[in-house]
């Protein structure tokens, strides 16, 4: 749903994409000077020519022990020796239409690299059958038999087997690869670590992105297990039968088995991720044992990796080729090792290219910031270094509808747009204070840095049982009131006691920003947020106090350093 209500398709390829992934497929399939000269509008005729000397590819149905049959593309290389074994990389789809053949930019990499390629599409996804589990325990069992049916092929080393997906593909992989230990290396682009955690945050409905990934997938094709899934988060009912659902779904669960088998695992994800939950998967890679990668890029879901599907270059593709690489055999990456560390971007630099050993080096300590009463004159709080600030109070009105300040106001685009440097703007000068309170710090003295976790205390006084608030840490200019989005994070209180005080302390997710001097942090907290909850009109207006008592004084910890 579009932050106005009307639908959209965030993931959705634009026509010349399409257009360009239709010929390339067609060339594969038949290789012939006219099929493969079609690829010139597109730069690509010389890639896919040395692609079809090196390797041979097909579709192919890839059938279950139950009889469904998924969709699949095989490449092999040529001119394998008596007795000479290649690594094998499986790409389960990620969640788009076309299904596997998403992945059919990479092919001349991996083949040229050496590895034989299966790409398939899950159950219920794209032209396979059956129904879609979201990689639930029918779908570890067929990855289990795609990988029977790849090393049934001849020069396909069982011993050298890999999985590399993206998104929902990514979730497949890690999932696979905690219950079949033939796969000896995994590399997850958008990554999930923990299903329940990115479907509710801080007793929260991620609603607007499960509706977006509902539509995706298409109700009519989805198992019954599923689609009673889908009407209890649509109702707001958290009950086992959801938390089990998507524990069994998420890899945090397995953290055990890939320590015990050392899988080595690369997790991508981005700052502003709108679907999958940042702090699960940071919480993921710090658990692992075993040798371990993460990345972290400017934008959202699926930004990062998005041009290196294509057949181009971009930093989760390229260290997936160096993983596989180190891990395999192969000589699809560029010949450097892989990193076995935390590595970033900060926003909205996609020059910029940090590195740290583990996640505890990556966090800077963090500076608290009190949150205080508006100076006389003023018509904001403050956000003071030094004492504690006890004894104020601001409401604001919960009416069914937010203020300016959203978590983006596009899935995955708006993202897509801060890649580009262009991230979105937000008034906050103009913003309702009566829907909103608004706390601001002096003017920062120097660049600075945003870099790891921030927490928030504050307590909250409703007039009704059920209340959301929204936290927002922007980057304001004070000369125009103008700001960009930091990092953020939702709070719900459920069943409380009308007019008691309930003290809650809460995390936003990790960020990692520079701050140019003389600009100013500023917290952001009003009650609606279309990112988590639909518009409605019909809410009676209710307030929520927003206080700092004695001995329970409100504040914000944020790590901040020096811009070097």
């Amino acid at each position: 749903m579009s932050v106005d209500g009307t639908p959209e398709t965030p993931f959705a390829l634009n026509p010349d994409d399409l257009a360009r992934l239709e010929a390339i497929r067609e060339a594969l399939s038949d290789p012939s000077p006219r099929r493969i000269g079609r690829l010139d509008q597109w730069g690509l005729a010389d890639t896919y020519e040395t692609y079809a000397e090196v390797a041979a590819y097909k579709e192919l149905s890839v059938a279950m022990a139950d009889g469904t049959l998924l969709d699949a593309a095989l490449t092999v290389p040529r001119g394998l020796a008596p007795g000479q074994t290649c690594p094998a990389v499986v790409l389960p789809a990620p969640l788009i239409g076309i299904g596997h053949r998403a992945y059919l930019g990479m092919f001349p990499r991996w083949a040229l690299g050496g590895y034989a390629v299966l790409a398939y599409s899950q159950r219920g996804l794209a032209e396979s059958g059956g129904e879609i589990q979201v990689a639930g325990p029918q779908d570890v069992a067929d990855a289990a038999e795609v990988v029977n049916a790849l090393v049934q092929i001849e020069g396909v080393d069982p011993e050298r087997i890999g999985f590399f997906g993206s998104s929902y593909g990514a979730g497949t992989s890690l999932l696979a690869a905690a219950n079949d230990r033939r796969i000896k290396a995994v590399a997850g682009t958008s990554a999930w670590g923990d299903l329940f955690a990115s479907l509710y945050e801080n007793g929260t409905r991620h609603l607007k992105a499960f509706e977006a990934l509902v539509a995706l997938f298409g109700e009519d094709r989805c198992s019954k297990e599923f689609r009673d899934v889908i009407e209890k988060i649509r109702a707001n009912t958290v009950d086992e039968d959801v938390r089990e659902f998507a524990r069994v779904r998420s890899p945090r669960h397995y953290v055990s088995a890939y320590n015990d088998a050392a899988t080595p695992i690369l997790l991508t994800t981005a700052w502003h991720e709108t679907i999958f939950s940042v702090p699960a998967v940071v919480d993921l890679f710090t658990e692992l044992t075993g040798p371990k990668s993460l990345l972290v890029q400017v934008g959202d879901h699926g930004n990062g990796e998005l041009p290196g599907l294509a057949g181009l270059l971009s930093k989760p593709t390229e260290m997936a080729y160096r993983w596989m690489d180190h891990h395999l055999g192969g000589h699809a990456g560029d010949g450097r090792e892989p990193g076995f560390d935390v590595r970033s971007e900060y926003m909205h630099n996609l020059l910029s290219d940090l590195r740290h050993p583990d996640w505890e080096s990556y966090v800077l300590p963090r500076t608290r910031f009190h949150l205080a009463d508006a100076a006389p004159g003023e018509r904001d709080g403050r956000l003071a270094d030094g004492a504690p600030q006890p004894g104020w109070s601001r409401s604001v009105k919960a009416t069914g509808k937010g203020t300016e300040a959203v978590v983006a106001p596009k899935l995955v685009q708006t993202g897509l747009a801060e890649r580009m440097g262009l991230p979105h703007v937000y008034k906050t000068a103009e913003i309702d204070r009566g829907l909103a309170a608004i706390w601001t710090s002096a003017p920062l003295v120097q660049p600075t840095r945003v870099q790891g976790d921030l927490e928030v205390r504050v307590t909250l006084t409703p007039q009704q049982a059920n209340a959301m608030i929204v936290a927002y840490l922007m980057d304001c200019d004070p000369a125009t009131g103008k700001a960009a989005i930091i990092t953020h994070a939702p709070y719900t209180l459920t069943d409380a006691e009308p007019g008691r005080a309930t003290t809650v302390t809460f995390a936003l997710q990790p960020a990692h920003y520079a701050l140019a001097a003389g600009r100013r942090l500023q917290l952001i907290i009003d009650t609606h947020d279309p990112f988590f909850a639909p518009a409605n009109t019909t809410t009676q207006v209710s307030t929520i106090d927003i206080g700092s008592p004695q001995g329970a004084e409100s504040y914000i910890d944020i790590p901040l350093g020096t811009l070097d």
